[in-house]
């Protein structure tokens, strides 16, 4: 039983100890272009590392919002397929 409570003493530890930055959204990057550039770049600066991190995540998927709509293209509406064709 002791064992047991050391095991999750250490990982709920451990589980804390990673990066305090805020999340950002999809929407507050495409608001603010410096940080969603400086973001972008330092997620291609170490791929391994952080490509993988929401904040990466996000930045690039607003990025790439942010390109399409100079090019006109237009984001799709989530498709109910639940729906039946009338």
């Amino acid at each position: 039983m002791r064992v047991f409570f050391l095991t999750l003493l250490i990982a709920v530890g451990l589980a804390g100890c990673g990066e305090n930055t805020p999340v950002q959204t999809v929407d507050w990057y495409k608001q603010h272009d410096s940080e969603r550039k400086a973001m972008v770049a330092k997620c291609k600066a170490s791929p391994g590392e952080l490509a993988a991190s929401p904040n990466c995540v996000n930045a690039q998927q607003a990025d790439n919002e942010k390109a399409n709509a100079r090019r006109g293209w237009l984001t799709p509406g989530a498709v109910d397929l639940d729906k039946k064709g009338d």
